[in-house]
């Protein structure tokens, strides 16, 4: 194979019962399990109404604002795909648009994670596919290539393997590794407890936090004898 311009075939995918498992469960808790160390950043945000993004990773990496892997990968996708797409951040040529978004739906692809432009900004709207992209552009891609797909990729500091489990939601995405996703799923599941307590006892007037004292006191902060 030549480094660059190649397309293989995933070895591994995420097993379906953790796909339904990971549905319920909020981006935030998700990735305070993970130390906050798996997320997509900041400037990946959804391009879809609303609604929730669960699905397997097919990886593809593209030059800026070029499609043709992309166009590859869709044809290669089954049920249940998360398109994961680096194309270097760049916004001055969109990746796909609304004939793309249609097709690719249609063929059973659950949303993209899109390191690029998207174009048919309205159309995304309209649809509620999930997607995530990190700009809007009217001008088009182009279709020259190289690219990998089914290849390591990484958006903002967010490894992504080919396979991984992609959750997505209004706060933005994360990537869990296939051999951490049920230490993942414990963690966040107690996590979520834990935090509808408080949300209770928020409720009902009995959250009182103290803990920051300490961390002020920890760190030499000067304060009144009285407050």
């Amino acid at each position: 194979m030549t480094i660059g311009f190649r397309v293989r075939r995933r070895d591994r995918v995420i097993d379906q019962q953790w796909i339904e498992k990971f549905r319920a469960l909020p981006v935030a808790n998700i990735s305070d399990s993970m130390h906050r160390m798996y997320a997509g950043g900041a400037q990946l945000r959804p391009m879809h109404r609303e609604g929730k993004l669960v699905g397997r990773a097919l990886t593809v990496k593209a030059p800026p604002g070029d499609n043709l892997m992309l166009h590859k990968a869709m044809d290669m996708a089954v049920d249940g795909d998360v398109i994961v797409m680096d194309a270097g951040g760049d916004v001055t040529h969109a990746l796909m648009g609304e004939m793309m978004l249609d097709y690719g739906h249609r063929r059973g692809i659950v949303g993209f994670v899109l390191n690029g432009a998207i174009r048919d900004a309205d159309a995304f709207l309209e649809m509620n596919v999930p997607a995530y992209a990190v700009g809007i552009t009217h001008r088009g891609p182009f279709k020259n290539g190289p690219g990998e797909i089914n290849t390591p990729v990484a958006i903002g500091g967010m490894v992504v393997m080919p396979g991984d489990l992609i959750v997505g939601d209004a706060d933005g995405v994360v990537v869990v590794p296939i051999d951490d996703v049920a230490e993942v799923y414990d963690r966040t599941v107690a996590k979520s407890a834990a935090e509808q307590k408080q949300i209770e006892a928020i409720k009902a007037g009995t959250h009182k936090p103290t803990w920051f004292n300490d961390a002020l006191a920890k760190g030499g902060c000067e304060l009144p004898s009285t407050i």
